[in-house]
């Protein structure tokens, strides 16, 4: 059975209705209709138990009621509020009826006001209030107007109240927005990360579906250039190696499909899926066929250059077969220095054939130099034919690559 839910204290209610904003609170008709009906009883009480010389007469008694009725829509209209409220006091108080019975009413349109409008605008209602009250007292009598002046401090304690707990509610509402803003910025961080991941993950499997189809295709053109050309003379070890490079991209690509696709089944911030590193580069350029130096030393390198390192050697192996047909010859140069891991792909540029392409290619792998704060050039060769792409990925955190 489920815990029943703790009801809030008396101070923290208390507390609750002080902060809320009284424009916005809910049933507030309904509240202000409860209490005008209050202070209608406070103040009939006022009137017939205070000063019984002065009790009101018939038209006291309806402006003394005049009085009290607006307060029902004083949230909804604090000024009008005042200003009907005002005009039943002030002759109410002319009439010499029981100065005290209207005086709860008037503190609550005061407070109303000062609780909602700006400091200005309630110190000049406060200065028009007190003046007028005193003008009416003194036309009564001497002895009214000291009184009455006396007692405008309660004026002016209700004022300030007022201004106060309007102060308070506005920082307040302040804090909680900026609370809401820090939150949508966590969500906007979030739905940040969420569409950087995505990105790399797509570029990931653009390079690992490019490589291994641009591969199986021209080993396939291998085999079926076997088989057509010389039907007579038919190689058996060539097709069969040509079939089993075929297999082992195959196998190559899905290892690194799953890989991939393990970084989206996976729970938690910090499951990101392992990274290609430079220790899956023999396996790679053996594939294609291509030459290689590797010179990085034993020394640990950060995860993110070496997977960029990686995918930038397999979208250029990837490029120069496909531009320069099974023939191609590709050196693939890696060697790091002391600060920067160099990248070198370059082919002889012998091709018959070559294919037109998109031109998506060198720009993924200007992204990924970028990505961990490097550069990126491709062209072709200045030492003769071919084409070249050459990159300097840095060993050290850069303020790009943030």
């Amino acid at each position: 059975m489920p815990p029943t839910p703790a009801h809030p204290r008396l101070g923290e209610r208390v507390l609750n209705a002080v902060s809320r904003d009284p424009l916005t609170a809910t049933h507030r008709t309904r509240n202000d209709a409860l209490l005008a009906a209050a202070i209608g009883v406070l103040s009939v009480a006022l009137a017939l138990l205070v000063d019984h010389g002065r009790r009101p007469d018939v038209l006291g008694w309806a402006l003394l009621v005049g009085s009290v009725v607006p307060l029902v829509w004083r949230r909804a209209h604090p000024g009008p509020v005042l200003v009907l409220v005002l005009a039943c006091v002030g002759p109410y108080h002319a009439l010499d009826n029981t100065h005290a019975a209207p005086v709860p009413a008037s503190l609550v349109a005061l407070y109303t006001v000062a609780v909602t409008a700006r400091p200005l605008y309630t110190f000049f209602v406060g200065c028009l209030v007190i003046g007028v009250s005193l003008a009416i007292m003194f036309n009564v009598g001497t002895h009214e107007g000291l009184e009455s002046l006396r007692t405008s401090g309660w004026i002016l304690a209700v004022l300030v109240c007022g201004v106060d707990v309007r102060i308070y509610r506005r920082y307040i509402a302040s804090v909680v927005g900026r609370a809401e803003r820090a939150e949508r910025t966590r969500e906007e961080e979030a739905a940040r990360r969420v569409a950087e991941e995505r990105l790399r993950i797509a570029r990931d499997l653009h390079d690992l579906l490019a490589h291994s189809i641009t591969l199986i295709g021209v080993q396939t053109s291998v085999a079926s250039h076997v088989l057509t050309v010389d039907p007579d003379r038919l190689d058996r070890a060539a097709i069969a190696k040509a079939l089993d490079d075929i297999a082992e991209t195959c196998r190559t690509a899905r290892g690194e499909l799953r890989t991939t696709l393990e970084v989206l089944r996976a729970d938690g911030p910090d499951c990101d899926g392992p990274l290609p590193d430079l220790a899956a580069l023999p396996d790679l350029v053996r594939t294609a066929g291509a030459e290689l130096t590797l010179l990085t030393g034993d020394a640990q390198m950060p995860p993110a250059v070496e997977a960029a390192a990686y995918r930038i050697v397999q979208e250029s192996l990837t490029n120069a077969v496909r531009h320069g047909g099974a023939g191609v010859r590709i050196t693939v140069t890696v060697v790091r220095d002391e600060a920067d891991l160099r990248v070198e792909v370059a082919d002889d540029g012998n091709a018959q054939t070559p294919v037109p392409g998109s031109g998506f290619g060198i720009i993924g792998m200007r992204e990924r130099a970028r990505s961990v704060g490097g550069t990126l050039s491709a062209g072709p060769r200045g030492d003769g034919p071919g084409f070249e792409v050459a990159a300097t990925l840095p060993l050290q955190p850069s303020e790009a690559a943030v």
